[in-house]
């Protein structure tokens, strides 16, 4: 066999060069640099400006929630008054019937009065005394009856009178209280159809804003390179920072006391005895059986759902959730978070203790209330929040500084 080497000519390296060694980057220019800068000073401000279009988007989120909150407690007063108009109706009504029953007894004893005042002598025409009490008084003062007959005449006509009155009136009052209720009944039910109307604008409203806030969290991911994932926690992490710094700067600081003055020197002791200091106010109660219930009932519906009008088994408003907790705490409320800051004794923030009622309204008056908690103690709250959000454990300051406190 005969083989054949073929020599093929090797690669010549470049004199000066290691072929082990990297090639070095280039050098950007002044204007790549500029442009890069550029492009990470756009990205930086589009950045900023979804984080506004956030913050903007839960601001609109929480402006259609108490919108829905207002609607809802609205609803709640109505239905409240209505119940009130309905038992006050039925109170006249039975008021009535006793005033009609009153009379009929009254007028069976006039009747009987008359015979007697005929039989002992009186020219009486019980007909004409029974229209006219004038007639019966001009008859009565020509009569030759006794004193005695005379006197229990005038007191069965009397009586009669008055229970002729309280008869007439009890059915005045019966038929005003029963108009009150059906208005008060129609009243209710327009606020029920304007809350529902203002949970259903607040709920699409809700997904429209989570729909924004959702493709608002994926430009940011792409803005920032990361995954959609991430973006999201990190967005979430921002919010609950946030929300407590608001909740920190809401929360109201303690007073620094005065300075300490330095101690003089000790004078001899004064022979004559000092008098007595008073005795220390004693310090607050701690919550009763009935406060712990009503904590104990609350926190275990945390996680349930918010429906307005609700007081459960498993969805509340806030409202139903405080008054069914102070029913296990044996004390009733009404479904109204008004009527429930009119049944307690208002308090100041700084007697506040577990068991009490935090309160938020519009104004100053107790009237515009329109969302209750149940004060838990260090500072939290346990409430149905609004649509969207459960039954909630968080700081009372969560918001805005409450305005009024109240002690059921």
């Amino acid at each position: 066999m005969l083989t054949v080497g073929i020599c093929l000519p090797s690669a010549q390296a470049d004199p000066g060069t290691d072929p082990t060694t990297p090639a070095t980057p280039a050098t950007p220019s002044v204007g790549e640099v500029r442009a890069a800068e550029g492009r990470a000073t756009a990205a930086k401000g589009a950045v900023g400006r979804i984080q506004e279009q956030l913050d903007a988007a839960n601001a609109s989120l929480d402006a259609a929630a108490v919108r829905a909150a207002r609607a809802a407690e609205a609803w709640n007063g109505a239905r409240w008054t209505a119940q009130q108009a309905r038992i006050a109706a039925r109170e006249a009504a039975t008021a009535s019937v006793a005033a009609d029953r009153a009379l009929v007894v009254q007028e069976g004893q006039y009747r009987d009065a008359v015979i007697i005042a005929n039989s002992a002598g009186l020219e009486v025409n019980a007909v004409d005394a029974f229209i006219s009490a004038d007639g019966m008084e001009s008859l009565l003062e020509r009569s030759a009856a006794t004193d005695y007959v005379q006197a229990r005449f005038d007191q069965r006509r009397d009586e009669y009178v008055a229970a002729a009155d309280t008869a007439e009136k009890a059915e005045a009052a019966a038929a005003d209280t029963a108009e009150k209720a059906g208005t008060a009944l129609a009243e209710a039910r327009a606020a029920r159809d304007a809350a529902d109307a203002a949970a259903a604008a607040a709920a699409a409203q809700s997904a429209r804003i989570e729909d924004r806030k959702d493709r608002l969290v994926r430009r940011l991911a792409r803005l920032q390179g990361v995954s959609v994932r991430l973006a999201r926690t990190r967005q979430d992490a921002l919010e609950a920072e946030r929300e407590q710094a608001r909740a920190a700067a809401a929360k109201p600081q303690p007073t620094p006391g005065p300075d300490p003055v330095a101690a003089a020197d000790p004078k001899p002791a004064d022979p004559k005895p000092a008098d007595p200091k008073p005795d220390p106010d004693p310090a607050p109660p701690a919550p009763g059986n009935g406060a712990q219930s009503a904590i104990a009932f609350a926190r275990a519906q945390l996680g349930e759902r918010y429906v307005w009008g609700a007081a459960g088994p498993d969805s509340w408003d806030c409202s139903g959730l405080t008054s069914k907790a102070w029913a296990a705490g044996g004390k009733s409320l009404p479904h109204y978070s008004v009527a429930q800051y009119e049944q307690s004794t208002p308090i100041s923030p700084g007697d506040l203790r577990p068991g009490d009622l935090v309160f938020w309204g519009d104004s100053g008056s107790p009237s515009s209330i329109f969302h209750v908690a149940l004060y838990a103690g260090n500072g939290k709250i346990i409430h149905a929040p609004r649509t969207g959000r459960p039954v909630t454990e968080e700081s009372m300051y969560y918001w805005r500084t409450p305005d009024f406190y109240a002690r059921p």
